[in-house]
């Protein structure tokens, strides 16, 4: 995978900014595995991040896309927005992720995870 990096321990916001200015300029992809408290950032689509987890063991459930913007503060860093989030299986019938509790999760790991 393409410059996929595993987040399992916390990183800077200057860390964080210097991936964003990479790639996209001010945001960062992101995939949050809210059963496993981790996430994968660094490629250009969500989709790719999401089949690195998968390869990692995490379970496609659990995954939920998000976009991060390290110039703001959490929570509004945090754009619940990817096309892997729509899952009608699960209830979620848009790109968002509909499901507040589900949010709340990803709220926490993103606090944990970014410094």
């Amino acid at each position: 995978m393409e410059s996929v990096i595993l987040i399992i321990q916390p990183i800077s916001k200057k860390e964080l900014k210097e991936i964003a200015r990479k790639r996209f300029g001010d945001l960062v992809k992101a995939v949050v595995d809210i059963e496993k408290g981790v996430m994968s950032i660094g490629a250009d689509l969500h989709a790719d991040e999401e089949a690195f987890l998968l390869k990692e063991g995490s379970d496609q459930k659990n995954l939920w896309g998000i976009n991060l913007y390290p110039d703001l503060e959490i929570p509004e860093m945090i754009e619940f927005d990817s096309v892997i989030n729509i899952r009608p299986s699960q209830g979620n019938r848009s790109r968002l992720v509909e499901n507040e509790e589900i949010r709340q999760k990803i709220l926490e790991i993103v606090k944990n995870l970014i410094i």
